[in-house]
This record gives structure tokens, C-alpha cells and sequence, in this order.
């Protein structure tokens, strides 16, 4: 059974805040089928540990401005600001810096996984 709706448009919210914050490399992977335990991975990476809290900070904010407002259940690795994980229950947020994205290869581990379709809108409007 494929991501909830609640799911994807948590997902596509997360993914435009990344994007909004120059975030690279952004990738949704629909894992419903594989997990029980939540709907979707938002996958994205930054250069600098500044700049991946500012990411995680922007998508807190996209994600509690949702009619449905969404608050994390749980956060982890916000100190070293090398790999945050947002657990929203439907979805779960991975914002790496860029050389934790290359080592532990997310994308690589869940690859068989579908990817849910994130077009960034100012490249969409910009086109």
C-alpha cells in the first residue's frame, strides 16, 4: 500500500522548505511498503552544519503552518548539526551534511524503494 495522502503532502511540505533553504539533493521515498512504522523519508543535504539546522529550523516551521499542523514526536542529532532526524510519525526527516550523505548513502539502502515526484516551485515558476 503506497504513503497516505497526509503522508505525501507532509512530505511535499518538508521537501519545499528544504528547498527554500537551498538544501541539495532532495529525494522522497515512498517506504510504506517496506516500513510499518512510518509512510515516507524526505532525504536532503546541506554543506555546512549551519546550514542544515537552518533547513531542519525551516521545515519545523513549513510543517506546523499546515492546516493540520505537524509537530515532530521526536528529534535527534540537532547538536552536532551533522545529521538531524525529524520522526513526524507519517514521514521522518534525514537532513545530512553532505559527506554523512555520501558515507551512509540513504538513498542507496532504500533504493528499490518509488520515489514520490518533488518538483521545487521557484524552479517550476521559474521555467
Amino acid at each position: 500500500m503506497p504513503a497516505t495522502e497526509r503522508a505525501v503532502e507532509l512530505a511535499l511540505a518538508a521537501a519545499q522548505a528544504a528547498a527554500d533553504k537551498k538544501a541539495e539533493d532532495i529525494v522522497l521515498l515512498d517506504v510504506a511498503d517496506q516500513l510499518v512504522i512510518t509512510d515516507a523519508f524526505v532525504l536532503a543535504s546541506a554543506p555546512n552544519e549551519r546550514q542544515v539546522l537552518s533547513i531542519v529550523d525551516a521545515i519545523e516551521d513549513a510543517l506546523l503552518q499546515l492546516p493540520e499542523k505537524a509537530k515532530p514526536v521526536r528529534r535527534e542529532g540537532e547538536r552536532s548539526g551533522r545529521w538531524v532526524l525529524l520522526d513526524y510519525i507519517d514521514i521522518v526527516v534525514h537532513v545530512q551534511h553532505t559527506e554523512e550523505r555520501e558515507f551512509y548513502a540513504l538513498d542507496r539502502l532504500w533504493k528499490d524503494c518509488p520515489q514520490i515526484e518533488f518538483v521545487d516551485r521557484d524552479l517550476a515558476d521559474a521555467a
